[in-house]
């Protein structure tokens, strides 16, 4: 046999033992993937999900309605309760992926049927950004072609165990999944039990820091590292604590701020109270701001 009997091989052995386990998510294009995680539970991307509720396609062609029973909107995951049948689910690979080794992408594109498509590891612990522009770490990249809507699908080895859930396409024709390793395992069974991820807010809308020393400097104030708050949502944490549009957050917790993800580690961090140190004109004060849960809009800190 040559090399490509050997993949067709692998193709169609995956295709019939773990197709089953490979799901849509919603219906027809512009939806996405999942995996069956455990009986009644279907892992996916957030991305992929409208609301509380989704409809969940299996190989065989039925579907079920599911609900959300967890979600992590900046760590682009979700688990959706539903009646996954006799669908099993699949194994957890137990050797971390390397560079060069071979791999297969399933998807069910919004349910339109099963895909199965060979590529190899091109690069480990790779970055992107989640639907919400936060910055996801720690991403396998791989080089096996994905169909819209392929997102929340498995990559699998050849032994049909589960590597990482395709995330984001990067285009070139190299791909970014979510590590099958333990940090999934624990945030895929805490979304199963409802505890969906909700890190602390400020409730204010940032301009980067290049756009803050642009216009600092049109009003003819000194440049500073930082993020300026753009404006401060009414009865937020920020807006109880005293921040106003034009402050320039320079710090937090004592850690310097000058990107989004450095804000968003700090808040992630935070104990109920978080100390930042801000520049309001030229002028600089420590302010103890309270924090609260969803108290901003997505897209903000």
């Amino acid at each position: 046999m040559t090399i490509f009997d050997d993949i067709q091989a692998t193709i169609t052995r995956l295709a019939h033992d773990a197709g089953a386990s490979v799901t849509g998510i919603g219906q027809r294009w512009g939806a996405g993937s999942g995996v069956v995680l455990a009986a009644g539970q279907v892992l996916t991307n957030a991305h992929n999900i409208r609301g509380s509720q989704a409809t969940v396609t299996f190989a065989d062609g039925h579907t079920a309605e599911g609900t959300v029973a967890g979600h992590d909107i900046d760590g682009d995951l979700a688990v959706i309760a539903a009646d996954t049948g006799p669908a099993p689910a699949l194994p957890w690979a137990t050797t971390a992926p390397a560079p060069g080794m071979p791999v297969f992408a399933l998807a069910n594109p919004g349910g339109r049927g099963l895909r199965v498509t060979f590529g190899t590891v091109s690069g480990i612990d790779r970055s992107f950004r989640g639907p919400r522009g936060l910055r996801i770490t720690g991403s396998l990249e791989h080089t096996a072609p994905l169909l819209p809507g392929s997102s929340g699908g498995p990559v699998l080895d050849a032994a049909g165990h589960l590597l990482g859930i395709n995330t984001n396409r990067l285009g070139e024709g190299f791909y970014l999944a979510i590590p099958a390793d333990q940090t999934l395992r624990r945030r895929a069974d805490a979304l199963a039990r409802g505890e969906s991820a909700s890190p602390p807010q400020l409730g204010v809308t940032i301009t980067p820091g290049h756009l803050a020393r642009r216009l600092r400097r049109a009003v003819g104030l000194p440049d500073a590292e930082g993020l300026l708050i753009r404006e401060a949502a009414e009865d937020s944490p920020a807006a109880r604590a005293g921040l106003a549009p034009g402050d320039l957050i320079l710090a937090a917790a004592g850690q310097p701020i000058r990107t989004i993800d450095d804000l968003t580690g700090a808040l992630r961090t935070a104990s109920g109270t978080l100390e930042l140190n801000v520049l309001r004109g030229t002028d600089e004060r420590s302010i103890q701001v309270t924090l609260s849960q969803n108290d901003q809009p997505e897209g903000d800190a």
